[in-house]
């Protein structure tokens, strides 16, 4: 009895040692994949709400009978955008003023500006037209005319923005006086949104 004992013992050493040096790979578990939140791409910056600011910038003129000055201009403006994801759309209201500019006896004293504006929303930055309505006051009287132009802002931070803006403005028959006005701004300006 001892024998077979003996020879179970050996046996059961020898298969529990050779199983232990097989060289099959031991059976593998099975892997679990969790899955993986991906943040959303931001659409943009969000530019709803009121803004206002300053703008320092230069206003070219001209009229018939090749008449031309060109002078410093500074101002205020205040607006209220509404962002509609990629959109962006808005109305303002702006005045400049500066030294004046003197067209053969008709001087500029100052611009007041009401505007639409819409553009591209990128995130930080804000691409956009603009036009509207234009009122210039010279020495002679003033005049409504027409204002176009393009514009870029850029956010520092969420409530100040830094930008330019590039304006041309048409009166036709200013003041009745049968001479044409064009004018043209480019503006530096700085805004705090609220």
């Amino acid at each position: 009895m001892k024998r077979i004992l003996l020879s179970t013992a050996v046996l059961a050493l020898a298969a529990s040692a050779s199983y232990a040096g097989s060289a099959d790979p031991a059976p593998a578990e099975p892997m679990m994949i969790e899955p993986v939140a991906v943040a959303p791409t931001p659409t943009g910056g969000d530019w709803t709400g009121p803004y206002g600011g300053l703008s320092f910038g230069n206003l070219s003129a001209d009229a018939d009978g090749g008449l031309d000055d060109s002078e410093g201009i500074y101002g205020i403006f205040g607006g209220y955008d509404y962002d509609f994801g990629q959109f962006v759309v808005g109305g303002e209201l702006d005045y400049q003023t500066g030294e004046d500019i003197d067209l053969g006896g008709i001087e500029v004293d100052d611009i007041l500006r009401a505007k639409l504006r819409g553009g591209y929303d990128l995130g930080r930055t804000l691409v956009y037209a603009t036009a509207g309505a234009a009122q210039l006051n010279t020495n002679i009287g003033d005049d409504t005319g027409l204002v176009g132009g393009l514009g870029v802002e850029y956010k520092v931070t969420d409530q100040f923005t830094v930008g330019g803006e590039y304006l041309a403005h048409r009166f036709d028959d200013f003041d009745d006086t049968g001479i044409d006005v064009n004018a043209d701004t480019v503006s530096i300006r700085g805004s705090f949104r609220f």
